[in-house]
């Protein structure tokens, strides 16, 4: 499958994805399946566990912050919500600026669930959607594949159906081209909307990890029902 990318021509994409933990690894993996080329960017890329991640990935390159956000066509921040900002510093804004930039963060706490439910680092009036947008008012953020874990984020199989995705942003190009991403991974893209909405789409976080908590049920995700046809 072919994707616009950030240059306005069509092709397979140089993907920088900033984080390279097991979300930033699946979201990786993703790319390279689907025939793009990641550059899986973090702190130290001489690690042996990066450096066994990409001899067991062939195609897919390692680098720092720097040198993923140079890379990219689009780019992926998959990270700790509450380093988000940090990282975003060292990945530096001119080289994500005019690019679409998929925020796959959530603003968890550095503290065990209350009866399995996540404590977070924001407000019901505030997200880390918002802030990222705000560091970086010359990229094109869009909210997407934050509301499930990170075994599902690539061709989940469910037999009651395609699951969806909530995604939403700013810049309906950068949305549209995200929406490509997330139909190219087995998901159904829903638009929320202005960035403002990643208040709603950061907490289903919560709710998708409930269930793990208290019955350790892992394999699940959201699908939009709707009664028109």
């Amino acid at each position: 499958m072919t994707l616009a990318i950030a240059g306005g021509g069509e092709g397979e994409m140089k993907v920088g994805v900033l984080g390279s933990g097991d979300v930033g690894r699946a979201l990786a993996a993703g790319f390279l399946k689907h025939g793009h080329e990641p550059m899986l960017g973090t702190r130290t890329p001489a690690k042996n566990d990066v450096q066994e991640w990409a001899r067991n990935h062939a195609g897919a390159r390692t680098g720092t912050f720097d040198e993923a956000a140079r890379f990219g066509d689009i780019v992926v921040l998959a990270v700790l919500g509450r380093i988000a900002g940090n990282v975003i510093e060292l990945a530096g804004a001119d080289n994500l600026a005019g690019k679409t930039l998929i925020d796959a963060t959530n603003p968890l706490a550095d503290e065990p669930p209350v009866n399995g439910v996540l404590r977070y680092t924001t407000g019901p009036n505030e997200s880390v959607g918002e802030q990222i947008q705000a560091q970086i008012p010359r990229t094109h953020v869009v909210k997407a594949f934050n509301s499930v874990g990170n075994a599902l984020m690539v061709d989940p199989q469910f037999p009651q159906g395609t699951p969806t995705m909530f995604l939403c942003g700013n810049d309906e190009q950068a949305k549209e081209r995200v929406a490509a991403i997330i139909r190219e991974f087995g998901w159904e893209p829903y638009d929320c909307g202005s960035i403002v909405s990643a208040r709603a789409l950061e907490p289903l976080c919560m709710l998708w990890c409930l269930p793990g908590f208290l019955r350790n049920e892992w394999r699940h995700a959201f699908k939009l029902l709707t009664s028109e046809g």
